[in-house]
């Protein structure tokens, strides 16, 4: 059976998977990233665990996988397949289209941006699956978009589209990394409400998971940190959508798991500020954790399409 191999490189863990060619799991695997071992360590890691899932492929599948799709956090540069930058990781300049290729015996290898490559799959196979335009927005410890259009993800000029959580909604907010104040992924990601909750709440222990339930309990404190949030991120997202006039708007990451808690002021809010422009489907993301992978696989699978056409 011909397949890929996927790898999703997070923070914390790794997930990767051989995948079909109509975008199927084949198989699947997870393995802790080890980023306290150093960048190195972690590199090796990556090369190890495709090694690994290129042998399962010829085991179980009598065939030797014909491509393989890598997604990683921070600055790629995907079209010469370097990993730029990632301050989780703590890499910097890794030719990891290069090493794996090496390490997988030649086999072509696609490199994407994380957040853009699970947008990939959403669009394709999960939530946005026939829209020609649609945005999609993990709510995570950050928050990042990807701008789907016709099947593809834009990435920018500079590689760059899509960060949203860097929009400034609150000029008098809170410092964010990025040099600002206000920024969205200060005010609306999983984090921000965690710190939120924690604080009002009076126990550093308190989660966003936590203010959701509380939210569902009717406590005050919880409606009035949950709100806030929602009004920051439907300011945001007014933006871009007044920019990019998506069909669909996919929400995933850690918030949306709260489902209809968010969901439901959260297209309220958004259509109280809409005037001219056109309201998309605000729709929760469907393929959960297991988009990264499944776009690194469609990915690989892209690389040998465009390969066969030149």
């Amino acid at each position: 059976m011909r397949h890929v191999i996927a790898l999703d490189v997070g923070g914390t863990g790794m997930k990767a998977a051989l995948v079909g060619a109509d975008g199927t799991l084949l198989y699947a695997a997870r393995r802790a990233t080890g980023r306290e071992r150093g960048p190195e360590a972690v590199v090796e890691t990556i090369l190890a665990f495709a090694a690994e899932l290129r042998a399962y492929g010829e085991e179980h599948f009598d065939t030797s996988a014909v491509a393989a799709g890598v997604a990683v956090p921070g600055i790629v540069d995907t079209e010469n397949g370097i990993a730029v930058y990632a301050s989780n990781l703590g890499w910097r300049d890794v030719p990891l289209r290069a090493l794996l290729g090496e390490r997988l015996g030649g086999v072509p290898v696609a490199l994407g941006h994380d957040v853009r490559t699970g947008g990939l799959a959403e669009g394709r196979i999960g939530a946005g699956k026939g829209a020609d335009r649609f945005l999609f927005v993990p709510l995570g410890t950050g928050i990042a978009g990807a701008i789907g259009i016709a099947g593809s993800i834009e990435e920018g000029a500079h590689g760059y589209a899509g960060e949203i959580g860097h929009i400034v909604v609150r000029p008098d907010g809170p410092d964010c990394g990025c040099g600002q104040r206000g920024c969205l992924e200060t005010l609306a990601s999983a984090s921000a409400v965690t710190r939120a909750w924690a604080a009002a709440c009076g126990d550093p222990a308190a989660d966003a998971a936590d203010c959701a339930k509380a939210v569902e309990s009717g406590d005050p404190a919880a409606v009035r940190v949950w709100q806030d949030a929602v009004d920051a991120l439907a300011a945001g997202l007014v933006t871009a959508l007044t920019l990019l006039d998506p069909r669909v708007l996919i929400i995933g990451g850690g918030l949306a798991e709260a489902g209809e808690t968010l969901f439901t002021p959260l297209r309220a809010a958004v259509e109280e500020r809409v005037t001219f422009q056109k309201l998309p489907d605000i729709v929760p993301a469907a393929l959960g954790d297991t988009a990264g992978c499944l776009g690194a696989g469609l990915l690989a699978w892209d690389l040998l399409s465009t390969e066969v056409s030149a």
